[in-house]
């Protein structure tokens, strides 16, 4: 038995990112486009600024005043000039400070976003001088190759996936008449809808040097079952308890209508 699902690949978050700022402000550069390839570092969009580095540039004073006050206590305390309990409270503040300009040169790289990793825009969510909110994705990066095939599977398929005997085939669109070889990643034993079940699929084997397999590009999945597999047993995902920490088992309703548990 054959069973066939169209859809589409999907990319692990491993290999997608959308990207955002950790501050609110104003976009002042956007150097990239939907499409274009990126290197690891590079920028990718960037906030103005300048509140941010009047900031910083405060906290560096702050923090060099109250050092050189630290150091000229020290010096007093080699003569007895000072108490030891004015010292650690000059501790105190250079300590404090010294947070603050940590904190405020930890806002001036946070105006900057750049490329995590090499891969392709997929979008761009804003525009040059657009104001943003803190966490307002900014644009998606996505790795330019996948090896993941998602699809949806009813729940009759649900018990044959995890057979040794299924065997997994992904067509392409875009390669048409050459089967790629996959194995079961994923799949969800619940559903949040009556869509179905999620499965993912992982392909094996990809000479990359001649196929491009990226994500959203349509494909086939086909998942064979056989059925002259006489250890297969096909059971209604309700009958099914997984309990963490302990091993599976069935609820079975025997001939006097009494349910047990059996592993």
């Amino acid at each position: 038995m054959i069973c066939v699902y169209n859809d589409v690949t999907e990319i692990d978050s491993a290999d997608a990112v959308n990207l955002a700022f950790k501050l609110s402000g104003r976009v002042v550069d956007v150097p990239v486009a939907k499409g274009m390839s990126v290197k690891e570092g590079e920028l990718l969009a960037r906030l103005d600024s300048r509140d941010v580095e009047l900031q910083l540039s405060a906290a560096k004073a702050a923090y060099d005043e109250a050092l050189s006050r630290l150091r000229r206590a020290e010096r007093l305390l080699l003569h007895d000039a000072i108490s030891e309990q004015e010292v650690e409270a000059l501790q105190n503040a250079v300590t404090q400070t010294k947070t603050t300009y940590d904190n405020a040169e930890q806002a001036l790289q946070e105006t900057r976003i750049t490329a995590p990793f090499g891969g392709v825009v997929e979008y761009v969510a804003v525009d040059t001088y657009q104001r943003v909110a803190s966490g307002e994705t900014i644009l998606r990066l996505v790795k330019p190759e996948s090896n993941t095939v998602s699809f949806t599977a009813p729940e009759s398929l649900i018990s044959a996936l995890s057979l040794p005997t299924t065997h997994f085939t992904v067509l392409f669109d875009a390669y048409p008449n050459i089967p790629f070889d996959a194995v079961i990643k994923s799949f969800a034993r619940t559903s949040s809808d009556a869509l179905g079940f999620p499965v993912s699929l992982r392909l094996t084997d990809v000479d990359r040097s001649r196929y491009t397999i990226s994500p959203g590009m349509t494909c086939i999945a086909m998942v064979s079952v056989k059925e002259e597999d006489s250890h297969a047993v096909t059971l209604p995902l309700t009958a099914i308890y997984a309990p963490i920490g302990d091993y599976d088992s069935v609820w079975v309703v025997d001939d006097d209508s009494r349910v047990h548990r059996r592993r």
